[in-house]
């Protein structure tokens, strides 16, 4: 969580957002101390906006940034938590937004979890299943939750916890907090993730300006003794946040690794904010990498924070969200004044291990289960060769396309030419956002939004161009996977093995795709499909709005509200 948000508490309390579609259904007159947040039902919102992603989770209005706190429950909902400011489009008054899925693309808005107070926010921070009641919060079930999270406060940043007993929908802050705090006290202590290990919890937790993840147990979540420190390694940036330690699958063995994620920002080497991650292993107090290397999680500029989801078996692949933006810009994109919010995660991603050949250990990370919302296929050709397809999907009411190319028999080493090119482009005002692999030289892979108009051009930091070397496979195949939602692109190349996420506004919306490779060797194969993606919102709107899914029993009379 980006410490620097509070210099903009005061310009929140001044500020009023862009107001979404409003409509004459009921609204809550419980408030906290800001701005008539409701306090028993969720925040709706508009989700029809020409820039509004239809199968990414963004918030209901205003602004969001990091993924907090996700865990999936036995009955196989997904909850995700997130750093929501609901008075205004940018950061400040920071809560803990909630949402639910069962497949991580349709998303229904919960109330707001966990509450700012008029002195405090509540900043970034994990969640767990207390299935053994170690806390001693849960006396009669299996199934309480705890979340871990910073309080903020301008003299200190320290850990807290809450206790849910009805599965993460509401929450009550622990009457001994904090559990966790500095002697003296830092304003740079935050971003607590905690999972098991064995018979104890474990707590990652950034010290964020003296370049320091610090490694906590505790027996019961409310006790928590230092055991060691991980510093300096990788990229430093200017700060360390948002640390995350999970254990993931390994390609070709049968023993899972452990992978050590930390954010950085600012200072990352195109900008602003952006992952890094390090393999290697724990043995419950101590993380050792495998390498000194530093690895990037993303080869563009708008993939920060992600957390994993607690809860999955380390022998599955783990699944993943990171904020699509950036510190650079988050704050100014033009989503906030025409349409009243700000910021969207990732769609989820399926990741684990590989030792890759030349690149070594490499995280891979996939599109999870897309075809969840695949609506109908708008083009297929197993055999293109050197050749063009042309797809316009101006009547696909969502505007979101997955497309992946798959192309073998590519000659070995310096032998091997031509290129494979994508291009979305807006018939009204031939803006265009493009992509393309060259086969030959270092086998660079690029993307770019220097074609569109309005904010790529006012805004200094919004780097328009992005690459990444992307070695052939040794049995002479490569595949490219692409996710487009109106305003961020996210492409996949071999699998996941480079991954990249970009967001754009444009002025005219894109309803066209051009497919197209050139200069091949003969005998390459090229195989291309492109679907329609299904609207996860659009069915859940009334009126155009998204009044959201209220799931604790005391709330049934708006629940019963919503389908009257």
């Amino acid at each position: 969580m980006m410490y620097g948000i509070l210099l903009f508490v005061a310009a929140v309390a001044a500020q009023t957002s862009s107001s979404p579609k409003t409509s004459s259904a009921p609204t809550s007159t419980s408030t906290m101390f800001d701005m008539g947040v409701p306090t028993d039902m969720p925040v709706s919102g508009d989700y029809t906006g020409a820039w509004r992603p239809q199968v990414h989770f963004s918030p209901p209005k205003d602004f969001m940034n990091d993924p907090n706190g996700m865990f999936v429950d036995t009955n196989g909902t997904y909850h995700l938590y997130y750093q929501y400011n609901p008075t205004a489009t940018v950061a400040g008054n920071q809560h803990w937004g909630h949402a639910t899925s069962t497949d991580l693309y349709t998303w229904e808005n919960q109330k707001i979890a966990i509450f700012a107070t008029e002195n405090s926010q509540i900043f970034s921070g994990s969640a767990v299943i207390d299935t053994n009641n170690t806390s001693g919060f849960f006396p009669n079930q299996t199934n309480g939750v705890v979340a871990i999270y910073t309080l903020n406060t301008p003299y200190a940043q320290v850990q807290e916890i809450a206790w849910s007993v009805d599965g993460g929908y509401t929450f009550e802050k622990y009457s001994r907090n904090p559990v966790l705090q500095l002697t003296p006290n830092s304003t740079q202590f935050r971003d607590p993730k905690v999972i098991r290990y064995g018979d104890s919890w474990v707590m990652v937790v950034a010290y964020a300006q003296e370049f320091v993840i610090g490694f906590f147990t505790s027996p019961d979540l409310k006790n928590w003794t230092h055991a060691s420190n991980f510093s300096h390694h990788g990229l430093l940036g200017l700060q360390y946040e948002c640390p995350n330690l999970v254990e993931v699958p390994v390609a070709g063995q049968e023993e899972p690794m452990w992978v050590l994620a930390i954010s950085i920002n600012p200072g990352a080497p195109l900008g602003g904010s952006i992952q890094e991650y390090f393999p290697g292993y724990f043995n419950g107090t101590n993380f050792t990498p495998v390498d000194s290397a530093a690895r990037l999680a993303d080869f563009s500029k708008d993939n920060y924070a992600g957390q994993y989801f607690y809860g999955i078996p380390p022998t599955e692949p783990q699944i993943y969200l990171g904020w699509a933006s950036n510190w650079e810009y988050s704050q100014q994109v033009p989503t906030g004044q025409t349409e009243g919010w700000r910021s969207a995660m990732t769609i989820p991603r399926q990741v684990h291990l590989a030792n890759v050949t030349r690149i070594g250990w490499d995280l891979i990370d996939a599109p999870y289960k897309i075809s969840t919302v695949f609506d109908s296929p708008l083009a297929t050709n197993s055999s293109l060769g050197n050749g063009t397809i042309l797809v316009d999907y101006s009547n696909l009411s969502s505007r979101a396309i997955y497309f992946q190319c798959n192309v073998s028999n590519i000659p070995n080493g310096t032998y091997s030419m031509g290129t494979l090119n994508f291009t979305f482009t807006a018939s009204s005002t031939m803006e265009s956002v493009s992509g393309g692999f060259f086969f030959g030289g270092d086998n660079p892979f690029w993307m770019n939004r220097g074609r569109i108009n309005g904010f790529g051009y006012t805004n200094p930091f919004f780097t328009d161009k992005f690459s990444v070397g992307n070695p052939i496979n040794s049995n002479g195949t490569f595949m490219l996977e692409g996710v487009i939602d109106r305003s961020i692109l996210e492409v996949f190349l071999d699998g996941g093995r480079s991954s990249g996420t970009m967001t754009f506004f444009p002025e005219g919306e894109l309803d066209t795709i051009r497919l197209a490779t050139d200069g091949l060797n003969a005998g390459v194969v090229v195989s291309i499909v492109v679907w329609g993606l299904t609207s996860t919102w659009e069915s859940q709107a009334r009126g155009g709005i998204v009044y959201g899914n209220v799931t604790n029993p005391s709330n049934s009379a708006q629940a019963m509200r919503r389908h009257s």
